[in-house]
């Protein structure tokens, strides 16, 4: 019997993110507007900062430090800290290893944490899937008595 001849499979390759796909998927979230931070191209909301470019090959997203930890523990090789940054609820996003949907996640968990309870409002209407904002109602002020002088 003849050998069959194996046909090679196309070897799918990873594409490797650049600064313009972040600054698409930033710019696609509402309200969001670029303007530089620190010398390279940040993207704010609310005139907060929720994402900031480093270097050509990673980025800086607000995450909050529970999070955080289960992403550095989790994928080290996307996720990093510099000293910089371990007191700030940010964490370093390497964009050669970082898959396009988990960015685009990121971002818009950044961009919900950053924005302004009137732009959630006005920019996301509820959905069964993304939960409406919590308002917190404050307890109605107390009436003090004049201080009593014995």
């Amino acid at each position: 019997m003849a050998a069959r001849k194996q046909i090679a499979k196309p070897v799918k390759r990873k594409v490797r993110l650049t600064v313009d796909d972040v600054r698409e998927l930033a710019l696609a979230l509402p309200a969001t507007e670029e303007r530089p931070s620190y010398g390279t191209p940040g993207f704010r909301v609310s005139d907060k900062l929720f994402a900031r470019v480093l270097d050509d090959d990673s980025i800086v997203i607000k995450v909050d430090f529970d999070h955080r930890e289960a992403l550095l523990q989790t994928q080290p090789d996307v996720f990093r800290v510099t000293p910089h940054y371990q007191d700030w609820p940010m964490v370093i996003v390497q964009l050669t290893t970082v898959t396009r949907p988990l960015l685009q996640s990121l971002l818009k968990e950044a961009w919900r944490r950053c924005a302004s309870a009137k732009v959630l409002k006005a920019e996301l209407p509820s959905s069964p899937e993304t939960p409406a904002p919590r308002t917190v109602k404050k307890a109605p002020a107390r009436k003090r008595s004049p201080a009593r002088k014995a």
